[in-house]
């Protein structure tokens, strides 16, 4: 029986005004959908006028200007219906999806949604469920004592993962991707028997428990910075606009 980190996996990724998920808007998107390890990825790009001024720090990550965005981009709310209906697609298909730190990605969208759909990203998924994997988390948790960063960049480095293009949502979503199959085929003894949701459920536990060892090790530093436990999509702020 084929694993399942060699069958389809669907991957997404966004560019951004920033890292603030409650504020900042998303300029491009890419969703990467691979039926099997080893086939031509399909890959739909979006890109987006935000509506907003473009800080130059993120320009100088992304490349992507007020003007060429002005010029270029879409309005966000028929992109937004667009972007939650495709990943709906794929979730409703029992396709799992590969997202780099998931949280700020997902989270991120949600917002989007609510802000310009009045709608959260569950509303699109008539109750079915997410099933998320992310390199992130996963790397963390089965070689959690490797010293050294863990970007995707890094990630892709230590896991011998191409990624052509950094900062490209269509790129940075196919290397999210193969880093799943390959971080899978490294660790198949430990991996194999767990079907994705499973990995989904318990990729929620290890993730919280991430964030609380690096809360822990914040506060022994002396920094008031806040971990969020919660994935793969962080709740409303009731505060938030």
């Amino acid at each position: 029986m084929r694993c399942w980190f060699e069958g389809p996996l669907a991957a997404f990724d966004t560019e951004t005004t920033g890292v603030d998920v409650e504020h900042d808007r998303i300029v491009s998107a890419a969703l990467v959908v691979q039926s099997q390890a080893g086939a031509a990825p399909l890959v739909t790009r979006w890109l987006i006028n935000p509506g907003i001024p473009v800080p130059e720090g993120a320009t100088a990550i992304h490349g992507l200007t007020d003007a060429h965005l002005q010029r270029h981009g879409r309005w966000p709310a028929p992109v937004m219906e667009e972007l939650a209906r495709a990943l709906a697609e794929q979730t409703a298909g029992g396709i799992p999806l590969a997202v780099m730190n998931a949280p700020f990605d997902l989270t991120l969208l949600d917002r989007e949604l609510r802000r310009h759909r009045a709608q959260p990203l569950a509303g699109y998924l008539n109750g079915t469920p997410l099933c998320v994997l992310d390199p992130w988390v996963l790397d963390k948790h089965l070689d959690r004592y490797r010293k050294g960063h863990r970007t995707l960049g890094d990630l892709c480095l230590h896991y011998g993962v191409e990624l052509a293009g950094a900062h490209d949502a269509a790129a940075d979503a196919v290397a999210a991707l193969e880093l799943v199959r390959a971080i899978g085929r490294r660790f198949a003894s430990r991996l194999d028997r767990l079907s994705p949701a499973e990995l989904h459920a318990r990729q929620t536990v290890w993730h919280a428990a991430q964030a609380r060892g690096l809360q822990a090790w914040f506060a022994r530093n002396g920094s008031n910075e806040e971990c969020d436990p919660a994935w793969p999509l962080r709740p409303r702020l009731s505060a938030a606009a």
